[in-house]
């Protein structure tokens, strides 16, 4: 390896010498008339552009190589980052107005003024500052810190050497250069996304009861179990993830596989960016970073590939308050009083006074009025709630990454995890060349043991916390705060000897649900409730993915063209179970007719023809696939879950119940009823190709697109938005994103295709807008130019430049 080490140095180091003869370059080139001017010793990086516009960055340093990585995220996605940047400043109220629905892609504010109070009052406590301040390991390290301040000078520098062509933000004020500091509380946002970033409404409303309110009653426990486990579920969520690695045993040479599918928005801040990062001799890495990022969040290196899935670990607990009878703003803990810490802050409303709101902080964690709109917190004169997010202390998610990326096989990557220690919601799935696998859950979680929770659960905590693992301490005693373990970094989260880890199995999968079956033959248990739970039914996807991996592990002899198939197989497992008995059901209907919502009588004879011809699959020229999703998706709606299946499920069998679908339960022909009215006043023919009525809408034309929504079981997760009145499934909202297949054969490079569903830039003008996503609609894959020779052999290579001025 260190000749191979001295080859890459070298040839590195001639591009970065004979670049240094071309211009300033952005993807789309620079503004012409502008002379070149010599850097001075600013920060420089090379970019080599391949097929698709995926970029391939060169730089001597950590700092250097974060500005080409800021540099070239500008250049695809200027509009995006800054309206991110703009969130993360607080100034969302001033550009886009204070009532207007938030971007959602950084936190949950329901509004931007709830959003600007909320990072105004991060800027304000100096939060991220101090985060970047704490020595290793507890905070980020040099390098990571090193790749922010590079990334926002190649962010800055694009801006100030180019003109924009989006439309979305061209000649807007709102795109203005940024900070180090900008890019790090980017990052701290999606660290508290589960955490804070849930519940900003609920921190930012928070205000204390008036002198005369009479006390109000506790939450309906009941109720609030209900909504918290609604809200803590990942198998509904607008981000989750499919992932599985294959042992050597199971692939034809010996060597580890790995297939990555995550399923994140297609739109706005949690986009994720396609890109290989170089420093010779130190780094080599390509794969996909969430926007805004400096680092790879998902990717490959000569030796090994990860991927990542939401974890069902709850990422914050409650603490309810006992308050002081005569000032609802002083908390009682171990009878001593606490006073709470006043947070005010102020957010200019363009056309209005100016808008001061105050902040409610104790040494728990702000107090909250709601985690969203149907788990309400009330505040009363005798008891509030304080929400505890660990991962407001945690910046540390860029040195995991780092550590991912300088990785030689799955036993580095699960050292990276246990020395940073900074994952805040995600599983990792990883396979290496020589034959292992991984799966570990390790994520920052609040130290929430069972015993813990048995002994300090208030009365809606012994309901919420078995049910959901969202957990509601007694905060009147110190002893019920949550314990450090000895190997944890900060204090308050579990340390990585309590992480759910799965070590060489033949395959390991998730698909969202706990760790409990990452291989269903080797479960993992043992694990707190926090963490997830055990022997409970799994989600169809879930199901459905464990039949395909395991059968795939038993055929053995796998290769990477297995795992691009079963990217793209695109098999309905809710079909498979259910729509022979619906369609027999149908047949057996009186006249052939069902009775809708509205009472009226609708034929369904065509549809029960149409239902038992279908291939089960959701591909872009199924024929029925499309009727079967409109018709479960009604089903899943109207008949409780306990009613769905004759069959129920049984720990001893969980990939394989519940099943057999109930066709007695009420709602089970009002479901086709108004499934087939539905599509026939749409003016859409029952069998009609999936692909005519699922599409996206790039450059004025359609483009088709396969998967199915979540309920269907699909492991290639498309989430669309109906819309019957313009043709059917617009629009794309959340699914399938940075995919990868990766493998090995012996030689120096890895053997890896990837695809990045939505493509590279949200620029509509750009060549790289809608490429790949023409690719995803025809199942066609980017065939990793990862070595040396592979780069400098692409037909459409393009090396520039880029440096500040």
């Amino acid at each position: 390896m260190r000749m191979r080490s001295r080859r890459l140095i070298a040839v590195a180091a001639a591009l970065l010498t004979a670049a240094t003869a071309l211009p300033a370059a952005a993807a789309d080139g620079p503004a012409r008339g502008r002379p070149e001017r010599p850097s001075h010793g600013g920060l420089s990086a090379v970019i080599r552009y391949t097929e698709y516009g995926i970029p391939h960055i060169v730089a001597k340093d950590y700092a250097n190589l974060g500005f080409g990585t800021g540099w070239a995220q500008a250049a695809d996605q200027v509009c995006t980052l800054a309206d991110g940047f703009v969130t993360v400043r607080g100034e969302r109220s001033r550009y886009f107005g204070a009532d207007a629905s938030s971007d959602h892609s950084l936190s949950s504010a329901g509004t931007n003024l709830s959003s600007d109070l909320y990072f105004r009052g991060v800027r304000r406590a100096g939060t991220v500052e101090k985060l970047l301040a704490e020595p290793v390991p507890r905070g980020p390290s040099r390098e990571s810190k090193e790749l922010m301040r590079g990334f926002a000078a190649g962010y800055n520098a694009w801006l100030e050497q180019n003109r924009i062509s989006d439309p979305a933000c061209r000649d807007a004020a709102w795109v203005r250069p940024v900070t180090a500091l900008d890019v790090a509380v980017r990052g701290f946002a999606l660290s508290v996304l589960g955490g804070q970033g849930r519940a900003v409404d609920g921190i930012t409303a928070a205000r204390p009861p008036g002198g005369s309110t009479a006390p109000a009653p506790d939450p309906d426990a009941d109720a609030i179990a209900a909504a918290a486990r609604e809200l803590f579920a990942t198998d509904d969520a607008d981000m989750g993830s499919n992932a599985v690695a294959f042992g050597g045993r199971t692939t034809a040479n010996g060597r580890g596989l790995l297939l990555g599918n995550p399923h994140y928005p297609w739109h706005g801040g949690r986009r994720f960016w396609q890109s290989q990062q170089t420093i010779p001799g130190r780094l080599n890495v390509a794969g996909g970073s969430l926007l805004g990022s400096a680092t790879i969040s998902i990717g490959h290196n000569a030796h090994v590939a990860w991927s990542h899935t939401v974890a069902t670990g709850v990422t914050l607990n409650l603490h309810r308050l006992t308050l002081d009878p005569a000032d609802p703003t002083v908390y009682l803990v171990d009878g001593r009083r606490e006073r709470m810490t006043k947070r005010s802050v102020t957010v200019p409303v363009p056309n209005g006074a100016p808008v001061t709101k105050t902040q409610w902080w104790t040494r728990y964690g702000p107090v909250v009025t709601s985690l969203g709109a149907s788990l309400p917190l009330p505040w009363t004169s005798e008891s509030a709630y304080a929400l505890n997010d660990p991962n407001a202390a945690n910046l540390r998610a860029s040195d995991t990454a780092l550590g991912f990326s300088r990785a030689r096989g799955t036993d580095d990557v699960l050292a990276s995890l246990r020395r940073t220690q900074g994952l805040p919601w995600v599983n990792t799935v990883a396979a290496d060349s020589r034959g292992h696998t991984l799966f570990t859950q390790s994520q920052v979680l609040p130290r929430i043991t069972d015993e813990l929770a048995d002994r300090c659960s208030t009365a809606l905590g012994k309901v919420t916390y078995p049910s959901s693992g969202l957990a509601v301490l007694d905060g009147s005693r110190g002893e019920c705060a949550p314990g450090r373990d000895r190997d944890a970094v900060q204090p308050g989260i579990f340390g990585p000897s309590r992480m759910p880890t799965l070590k060489d199995a033949p395959y390991a999968e998730n698909s969202n649900n706990s760790a409990w079956l990452a291989n269903a033959d080797r479960p993992l248990t043992g694990y707190e409730r926090v963490f997830g739970d055990v022997g409970t039914q799994r989600s169809m996807r879930t199901r459905g993915a464990i039949e395909d991996v395991a059968a795939m592990a038993d055929r053995g002899g796998l290769t990477v063209a297995d795992l691009q198939r079963q990217q793209f197989a695109d098999r309905v497992p809710a079909g498979d179970l259910a729509a022979a008995d619906a369609a027999r059901a149908c047949a057996a209907l009186p006249g052939g007719t069902a009775t809708d919502t509205e009472g009226r009588s609708v034929d369904v004879r065509e549809a029960c023809q149409v239902l038992a011809d279908w291939d089960r699959t959701v591909d872009t020229g199924s024929r029925g696939a499309l009727l079967f999703d409109r018709f479960w998706r009604a089903l899943t709606k109207t008949v409780p879950a306990g009613q769905l299946w004759k069959v129920p499920f049984s720990p001893a069998d969980p990939v394989g119940t519940p099943h057999t679908l109930n066709t007695g339960a009420p709602g089970f022909t009002t479901a086709l009823a108004d499934a087939v009215g539905e599509l026939r006043a749409a003016g859409i023919p029952l069998d009609s190709r999936l692909g005519e009525h699922q599409f996206v809408v790039r450059g004025g034309k359609r483009i088709a697109v396969g998967g199915g929504t979540e309920s269907l079981g699909v492991w290639n997760k498309i989430e669309p938005v109906w819309d019957p009145a313009g043709g059917g499934y617009t629009e794309v909202t959340t699914g399938s994103s940075y995919i990868q297949a990766v493998g090995w054969d012996g030689s120096r490079c890895p053997v890896a295709r990837t695809l990045l569903a939505y493509s590279q830039s949200s620029d509509p003008a750009s060549r790289h807008h809608a490429d790949q996503t023409r690719l995803f609609s025809a199942e066609r894959w980017v065939t990793s130019r990862f070595c040396e020779r592979d780069i400098r052999s692409s037909p459409d290579l393009r090396v520039v430049r880029v440096r500040e001025r």
